[in-house]
């Protein structure tokens, strides 16, 4: 559907599990797994490694840390291990692949093309983004937006 302009979301098996909702961020520097996934895919407390450095959400506001998560992703045939931060906050999507996910795999992105593409036993694989999913979740956003300033109102009388 046009315009091309949505989040780049795929689909990766995460842990051995296909996971929906996850977002493809070029500019970030950490890869981020939101606590429902981390319930989703059976890990307990004993499964997360200590981490105690801050992080700051896109709204400025100081995230829950959880600890640091190193599950198995797979793209296609290619598996790597990734350093997931689990946090405990609000979001739409289930995780965030970022630049070290990126370089590991060797991927180039394009939200233009709205796919991903690396490397893989001599090919070129791509995985294709799931443009519906990616105008659910904004939809959903929106909506989400909407109900909390709505509650803030309710809250202050007005």
């Amino acid at each position: 559907m046009q315009p091309y302009n949505d989040a780049l979301m795929v689909t990766l098996r995460i842990g051995g599990y296909d996971v929906r909702r996850v977002i493809v961020d070029q500019g970030s520097g950490a890869e981020i797994m939101y606590l429902d996934l981390y319930k989703g895919l059976n890990l307990g407390p004993e499964d997360l490694t200590a981490y105690d450095s801050p992080l700051v959400s896109f709204d400025r506001n100081v995230v829950i840390l959880r600890g640091l998560i190193r599950p198995l992703v797979q793209a296609g045939t290619e598996v790597v291990e990734v350093d997931f931060i689990v946090v405990d906050a609000y979001s739409l999507y289930t995780a965030i692949v970022a630049r070290l996910w990126l370089h590991a795999l060797g991927v180039v992105s394009s939200t233009l093309q709205q796919k991903v593409k690396y490397p893989s036993q001599g090919q070129i694989e791509e995985i294709v983004r799931s443009q519906s999913m990616a105008r659910q979740c904004l939809v959903a956003a929106i909506l989400h937006q909407l109900e909390a300033k709505s509650s803030v109102f309710a809250e202050k009388g007005l």
